[in-house]
C-alpha cells in the first residue's frame, strides 16, 4: 500500500526590520503550523522569494535597503514571484495610507499593532488554512 503524500506545509516569508515583530510573527506561524522564513530587509526578501517561492509574503513598508513598495514592484516584475500574495503589515494607519498601499498592488493590509487573531485569519485566508469554528 502506498503512503499518502502529506499536505505541503505553507511557507510564509516575513519581512520586517523589528525583532519583536519577527518574534510575534514566528509565534503566530507556529500556532498555524506554517513554516516561516524571516528577513530584515527588502533585498534579502527578494532573494528569499526567488529561491523559496513562499505561499505568502508579509512585509513591512519601511525597510532598509529596499522599502516595501519597491519590494512589491520588483516581485510583480519577476515571472517567478509575480503571483505570490503580498500583504503589507505596517504601522502606517489611516484611510489615506490604506488606499495608497492597496493601490500600489498589495493584496491586503493590516496595521500595527494588530490582534493576533486578525493576523491568523488573514494568513489562513491566503494560504488556504481551514479556520476552526469559534
Amino acid at each position: 500500500m502506498l503512503n499518502p503524500i502529506p499536505p505541503q506545509v505553507p511557507l510564509v516569508l516575513v519581512v520586517d526590520d523589528d525583532d519583536d515583530s519577527l518574534t510575534l510573527m514566528a509565534y503566530i506561524l507556529e500556532q498555524l503550523s506554517c513554516q516561516g522564513c524571516f528577513v530584515a530587509d527588502g533585498l534579502a526578501a527578494l532573494v528569499a522569494a526567488q529561491q523559496q517561492h513562499p505561499s505568502l509574503i508579509l512585509s513591512d513598508i519601511h525597510l532598509p535597503e529596499v522599502d516595501g513598495y519597491s519590494l512589491l514592484q520588483q516581485l510583480r516584475a519577476d515571472g517567478d514571484t509575480r503571483d505570490i500574495p503580498v500583504v503589507a503589515v505596517t504601522a502606517l494607519a489611516g484611510s489615506d495610507n490604506r488606499h495608497k498601499i492597496l493601490s500600489a498592488g498589495f493584496d491586503d493590509y493590516i496595521s500595527k499593532p494588530f490582534l493576533v487573531q486578525s493576523v491568523e485569519q488573514l494568513i489562513g485566508r491566503f494560504v488556504g488554512l481551514v479556520q476552526p469554528a469559534s
